[in-house]
């Protein structure tokens, strides 16, 4: 499956919240971190807002290592989003799409006064799923 963009290059803000990321959860990989955030801000109702997103900082990472095995996962999730909220599947609208809710997770995780260690991440997960469902039995 063809990836939205081929080279992901963050912003130096989000550098510097994925190192405190890393700091706190003794997760070294960018990328691992990088699809936590991105899953955390696909799961959020609100669209990304569409701000400008400097590529200004030194990480880049290649779609294959953002994705690893998940690749194609990620790629189609980020096209059922793309197409619950109303968008364009095109690859110019994924990718900025890509970048506004990569940046927007890692705003969110680095965020959370709550994310200590990499524990909190998953309880942060199992937290987002169990609400999720109570609000689906609730309707």
């Amino acid at each position: 499956m063809e990836p939205p963009l081929d080279r992901i290059k963050l912003s130096q803000t989000a550098k510097e919240q994925l190192s405190k990321l890393k700091r706190y959860t003794k997760i070294d990989q960018w990328n691992i971190l990088c699809r936590w955030a991105f899953c955390k801000s696909l799961s959020e109702t609100s669209t990304p807002s569409p701000v400008p997103i400097p590529a200004d900082s030194n990480v880049e990472m290649s779609w294959r290592v953002f994705g690893g095995e998940m690749s194609d996962i990620l790629i189609l999730a980020l096209k059922q989003r793309c197409h619950q909220d109303g968008l364009g599947t095109d690859k110019e609208t994924l990718a900025n799409q890509f970048r506004l809710h990569l940046h927007r997770g890692i705003g969110y995780l680095a965020g959370d006064p709550n994310i200590k260690k990499i524990e909190h991440l998953i309880e942060v997960a199992v937290a987002s799923q169990t609400g999720e469902k109570e609000s689906k039995g609730k309707q």
